[in-house]
């Protein structure tokens, strides 16, 4: 068993109990905030059918419990039915994790005849015009009949809102709408800013004041809701002065495998320049866990620096995200510039000002091909 500041984290034993497949970067929606890179359209390989069904196998060897199928949107892959029937045979707690568009009564059906246990649904608004003004599509009136079909079948279903300045001020809307449903865990994920959401950082952040009345709003729910739903309430960290403990820690517990293949630590990695991240179809999984450098990079707390290294809070927060501290430092092994500690705070102050004097108020960037980040 490793011990506290060894090579792996004490959380998972480390083993990566949740495996993330990405099976498509594909997707009908436009959404400023996708947590796609941003030359998506660069990734045309995908994995086969037989290649994930090895991945399904391999992981399992590994000790990996939790599966989550994204994308992109996964149902866009008309094998998912089938890899969802594998991951069901190998002992998987399966979790579908969709924008709705591509479901269908019939397929939701298919879904749980394969094994499915679990729906995340995610809703952009309560407000039609400003749902489908987010995601670029008419998209509404499907996610809502999907969010009471997937009820319907007898799914446990999150529905999971992306809090942004545009959308928080229905937090009301939304408790009252997950309680007319049924669903059974409503999670609030204020944005991460990264990929399309870091191209949009200035029009998406929300004010500290309005963070404070959503989760006021979530405290009285949780009290009136007596337990029927369970509410979840992600405040981003740019609003802690301490950084999140990223994934419990760089390749502790977390595994994602893009849809090209290639295995990251979390979802956004791939996003630092310098570290070459290896591909299931050139290496035994194992190896990429335990062996890899590129995973091996950032566990424990040997690489941490000053004023990281000695403080008495790192193995709490893993001295935050390697991918913010990447994107606002240009260094991925600096402190996270979400923690106050860090020589680079200011960077954060700073976007903070910008969302209290009410944004860059620039158009949002729509997800789409051929975009180039600045």
């Amino acid at each position: 068993m490793p011990i506290a500041g060894s090579a792996l984290s004490l959380d998972g034993l480390g083993l990566p109990l949740w495996l993330l497949l990405e099976l498509t970067y594909k997707c009908p929606l436009k959404c400023p905030w996708c947590n796609n890179p941003v030359d998506f359209d660069q990734y045309r390989d995908e994995l086969s059918t037989e290649e994930w069904k090895e991945v399904l196998r391999r992981g399992r060897q590994l000790g990996s419990l939790q599966l989550g199928f994204s994308g992109g949107e996964p149902m866009l892959r008309r094998d998912l039915e089938e890899l969802v029937a594998e991951a069901d045979r190998l002992g998987y707690y399966t979790n579908l994790i969709t924008s709705g568009m591509g479901l269908t009564p019939l397929r939701l059906q298919a879904l749980k005849q394969a094994g499915l246990k679990q729906i995340q649904l995610s809703l952009q608004s309560c407000d039609q015009k400003l749902n489908d003004e987010l995601v670029g599509a008419k998209a509404f009136d499907h996610k809502i009949e999907m969010a009471r079909e997937i009820k319907r079948q007898g799914f446990p279903m999150v529905l999971n809102v992306p809090v942004s300045r545009h959308n928080i001020h229905e937090t009301q809307r939304f408790l009252d709408l997950a309680d007319e449903i049924g669903v059974d865990y409503l999670e609030f994920a204020n944005l991460q800013y990264y990929n399309w959401a870091m191209l949009n950082r200035s029009e998406l952040l929300p004010t500290r004041e309005q963070l404070e009345q959503a989760e006021a709003a979530v405290q009285a729910a949780r009290a009136r809701l007596n337990g029927r739903t369970t509410i979840y309430f992600v405040v981003p960290d740019y609003y802690d002065g301490r950084p999140k403990a990223c994934m419990n820690g760089w390749g502790n517990i977390h595994l994602t495998i893009a849809p090209d293949g290639t295995a990251l630590p979390c979802q956004e990695a791939r996003l630092i320049h310098g570290i070459e991240f290896p591909n299931v179809r050139d290496h035994d999984l194992g190896w990429i866990w335990h062996e890899s450098s590129a995973f091996r990079r950032f566990r424990g707390d040997e690489w941490m620096r000053e004023p990281c290294r000695s403080c008495d809070e790192r193995e709490k927060d893993f001295a935050g995200c390697r991918c913010q501290a990447f994107l606002l430092t240009g260094d991925a092994a600096n402190a996270d510039p979400a923690c106050s500690r860090s020589p680079h705070h200011h960077l954060i102050q700073d976007v903070i000002g910008v969302a209290a004097a009410g944004g860059s108020r620039k158009p949002l960037i729509m997800r789409r091909a051929g975009v180039v980040a600045t």
